[in-house]
């Protein structure tokens, strides 16, 4: 039981992961997005859209990721250009994304996907005993994200691109002085942090559940907005608590099919009391210590170029 809870934790787990990941490039450039639950709804719907229309799932998961990152220049434009409240910006992006996949994708419910992404067995890893069916035999997006998360935090850490970010989303300013295009690096995090977002979104309705409907997302972008802060801003802990979040997820799945009797009404909150948790204990100092200092000092500030 606990090889297959596992399994089903990373499954669970890794559309959280690609939205926790463009939540924390974006907001390590100084802007907070909320929109996050929008643009993965996008993205499940244009990926699930394009991928019944051609037969495709590489079209299907390209959509997603180029519909969502389209959106989430929208909260650029507001936020970065005309300098609007990140807040009301982000809300109304989730709003709005919610509202225009309803809308657009009535026709698709019902609608069967014929194709989806398969399981692929790593050779020699996948048959290691027990550890090779929990890591090495999933599809595609699952290691694609895992490869994304470690690709993130070396450019993070290890390249000039990674250093400019995290300089605009500290001191905007000194960026500036120093020759860095606030303005260009603040829309491009926004932008890649849209894409996965939609990658996220397109994983669910491609891989995890491949149907379309509404409210499919189900309120994971705010549990990853959630993460993003249990994670400090850094990549390798948004691994361990996508998939935390996953395990709790498919916890309550195995209940519900062991035949425990607990009311299912508790076994779907427990998701977001999970979430609450987290949120509680991760903005204490008192639990992530030097931690705190993670946080971008320019975070949700806009930036005004003097002169």
């Amino acid at each position: 039981m606990l090889e297959l809870l596992l399994y089903s934790a990373i499954v669970a787990g890794t559309p959280l992961l690609y939205a926790t990941l463009g939540e924390i490039i974006t907001e390590r450039s100084g802007v907070l997005n909320l929109g996050v639950e929008g643009m993965m709804t996008v993205g499940a719907f244009a990926g699930f859209a394009i991928t019944v229309i051609t037969g495709n799932l590489f079209l299907g998961l390209i959509s997603a990721g180029i519909s969502a990152g389209l959106l989430s220049l929208v909260h650029a434009l507001m936020c970065v250009t005309l300098r609007a409240n990140q807040i009301v910006s982000g809300l109304g992006l989730t709003i709005f994304g919610i509202g225009l996949s309803s809308y657009l994708g009535k026709s698709l419910v019902g609608v069967p996907v014929q194709v989806t992404f398969e399981k692929i067995e790593i050779p020699y890893l996948s048959e290691i005993p027990w550890i090779g069916a929990i890591l090495f035999q999933h599809n595609f997006l699952v290691y694609f994200a895992i490869i994304t998360s470690i690709g993130v935090y070396l450019i993070f850490n290890k390249t000039k691109t990674g250093i400019s970010l995290k300089a605009v989303g500290d001191n905007p300013a000194a960026a500036d002085m120093a020759g860095i295009n606030v303005f260009f690096v603040r829309y491009m995090a926004i932008f890649f942090g849209g894409i996965l977002c939609g990658l996220g979104g397109a994983y669910i309705s491609l891989a995890y559940t491949p149907f379309w409907t509404d409210m499919i997302i189900s309120g994971r972008g705010w549990i990853a907005i959630a993460l993003v802060i249990f994670s400090a801003w850094d990549p390798r802990l948004a691994i361990v608590g996508a998939f935390l979040f996953g395990c709790v997820d498919a916890l309550a799945t195995r209940f519900q099919v062991m035949g425990i009797n607990i009311s299912p009404y508790f076994l779907r909150m427990l998701p977001y009391i999970f979430t609450i948790v987290i949120m509680i204990l991760s903005t204490k100092k008192s639990m992530i210590g030097k931690k705190a200092l993670s946080v971008p000092a320019a975070l949700t500030l806009p930036y005004h170029r003097e002169g």
